[in-house]
C-alpha cells in the first residue's frame, strides 16, 4: 500500500497523498519498481522500450550500476524510538518530502500521453524533485505551467548564440533550477537502438507500423491521441526554437557538435543564469571541484544510466571521495541504477543530498499514466520509511557512513567505494 494523505506508516507526519482514488487493476500487481519494467515491455512498441531500457555497447556500466549496491550491507541499530520518522530533505532553500526525485528522460511523451507533464505533475503532487529533459517532446513552457517546481535539464547547443537563446527561453518560462548535462561530447554507441529499430526521428516502415498495431492501447491512447490533440510531436527544447519531428522519412535531427565545449562555456552560463545551476554527468573528484569553483550550486554524479561510455564507473564508487572533497554542506546528488529504498539510503548515508531515479518512473507512466507514477513514488517512499525504521534512524541526517559495512567487514566510513 502507498502512504496515506495523513501519515506515513508508523509515523504521525503528514505527507502528500500518493494514492489514487480508484487504483487501476494493473497497479495492484506492481509491488516494487522492478515490476513496472516487464509491464512496460508489454505496453510499449519495441523500439521505444528498447530506447528506454537500453544502454551503451555491452551494458557493463548499466549492470554495474545495480551490482554496486550488493557490495554494502547495513549495520542496524535496535530499540530506538523511531515512531516520528520523517524522510524530508532541504535543498536549494526548498523542502522536499523524500530524498529521491525523478531524473530527466528524453522522448517521454512517446511512453505515455503528455508524459513529461505526467511526471512533473506527479512529482509536484508528491512533494519530490523532478527534472524535465531537454530531449523532450512537449514545450518546456507547458511543463512549467503544469508543475512550476520542476527543474529543467539542457544539453548545450554547440555555439554561444544558441546557448544564450536557450537560457533566455528557460528563464522566461519560470524555471529556477537549471541542470546542464556535460557527459555527451559525442553520441554514444547504442547498438541496442539499431537492433530494436530506434532512430531519431523514427523512420516510418512496416516494422514500426507492426509494432504499433499489435499494441492498440499505446497506439490509440498515446500516439494517436497526441496526434489528434497536439499534432506531430517535435523535439521542442533542444534549442530556443522547435527541432525535428519525432517521425519522418527524410528529416535529420540536429546533433550539433559538442566536442569543443569546455569549462569556459560553463563559466559564461554561470554569468547569465541567475537561478540555481547544477552540473550533471560528473564522474571524477577533480571535475567535481572544478564545477564547484566555476560557480555550480550543486552537482549530480551520473554515468547517464550506463547510456554513454560503457565501462564508466558507477557514481556510487566515487560518491564518498567527492563528498569529502567538496564538504558536507555542498549539494552532491546522484543517479544511475537506483531501484530500491535501500539503494537510496545507501547513497544518502554516503553523503548524497538527493537521489534521482529514471527508467522506473518512465515505465510506471507507460503502464498507468500519472496514477502509475504516483504509485511508484509511493512504493519507493514506503521502502525508504520502512528501512529507516529498521535502521534505527528518524531523519535522513541520521544516516552516516557508519550504518554501512562493505564486504570484508570494513565500515564505509573507513573506505571509498
Amino acid at each position: 500500500m502507498t502512504p496515506s494523505a495523513s501519515s506515513v506508516p508508523g509515523t504521525s507526519r503528514p505527507l502528500a497523498d500518493t494514492r489514487t482514488p480508484h487504483m487501476p487493476r494493473v497497479l495492484r500487481k506492481m509491488l516494487c519498481l522492478h515490476d513496472f519494467e516487464a509491464a512496460a515491455r508489454r505496453a510499449l512498441p519495441r523500439p521505444i522500450f528498447g530506447y528506454v531500457s537500453g544502454a551503451a555497447e555491452d551494458n557493463r556500466t548499466r549492470d554495474d550500476n545495480r551490482a554496486v549496491f550488493d557490495e554494502y550491507g547495513f549495520a542496524t541499530r535496535v530499540l530506538r524510538n523511531v515512531s516520528q520518522r520523517e524522510q524530508g530533505v532541504e535543498l536549494f532553500g526548498r523542502r522536499y518530502a523524500s530524498p529521491f526525485g525523478i531524473a530527466p528522460m528524453g522522448i517521454h511523451a512517446l511512453s505515455a500521453y503528455r508524459g513529461d507533464i505526467v511526471l512533473a505533475r506527479a512529482a509536484q503532487r508528491a512533494g519530490i524533485a523532478s527534472i524535465m529533459s531537454g530531449s523532450s517532446l512537449i514545450p518546456l513552457e507547458e511543463v512549467a505551467a503544469a508543475a512550476p517546481e520542476t527543474w529543467f535539464q539542457a544539453y548545450l547547443p554547440g555555439d554561444a548564440g544558441r546557448i544564450g537563446a536557450l537560457l533566455e527561453r528557460v528563464a522566461r518560462a519560470g524555471y529556477r533550477t537549471l541542470v546542464i548535462t556535460v557527459d555527451i561530447p559525442v553520441s554514444a554507441n547504442r547498438e541496442n537502438n539499431v537492433r530494436t529499430g530506434f532512430t531519431t526521428p523514427l523512420r516510418p516502415g512496416p516494422r514500426l507500423f507492426w509494432d504499433g498495431i499489435v499494441r492498440p492501447r499505446w497506439l490509440a491512447g498515446t500516439f494517436a491521441r497526441t496526434l489528434l490533440a497536439h499534432g506531430m510531436p517535435h523535439f521542442e527544447n533542444s534549442f530556443a526554437t522547435r527541432g525535428a519531428p519525432i517521425l519522418s522519412s527524410t528529416v535529420q535531427r540536429d546533433f550539433s557538435a559538442r566536442d569543443h565545449l569546455d569549462w569556459s562555456h560553463l563559466e559564461r552560463i554561470r554569468q547569465e543564469w541567475k537561478g540555481e545551476l547544477v552540473i550533471k554527468g560528473i564522474l571524477s573528484v577533480d571535475d567535481a571541484v572544478i564545477a564547484r569553483d566555476a560557480g555550480a550550486d550543486g552537482i549530480i554524479l551520473s554515468n547517464h544510466g550506463g547510456r554513454q561510455l560503457d565501462g564508466a564507473v558507477s557514481p556510487m564508487r566515487i560518491l564518498p571521495d567527492v563528498v569529502r572533497a567538496l564538504g558536507a554542506d555542498y549539494p552532491v546528488m546522484i543517479d544511475s541504477g537506483f531501484r530500491r529504498g535501500s539503494d537510496v539510503l545507501k547513497a544518502v548515508a554516503m553523503g548524497a543530498r538527493m537521489v534521482f531515479v529514471g527508467r522506473p518512473f518512465n515505465y510506471a507512466a507507460a503502464v498507468a499514466g500519472e496514477a502509475g507514477v504516483m504509485h511508484a513514488i509511493g512504493l519507493l517512499r514506503d521502502e525508504v520509511d520502512r528501512n529507516m525504521a529498521m535502521l534505527g534512524v528518524e531523519r535522513c541526517s541520521g544516516l552516516t557512513p557508519d550504518v554501512l559495512i562493505r564486504k570484508g567487514g570494513v565500515p564505509a566510513s573507513l573506505t571509498a567505494v
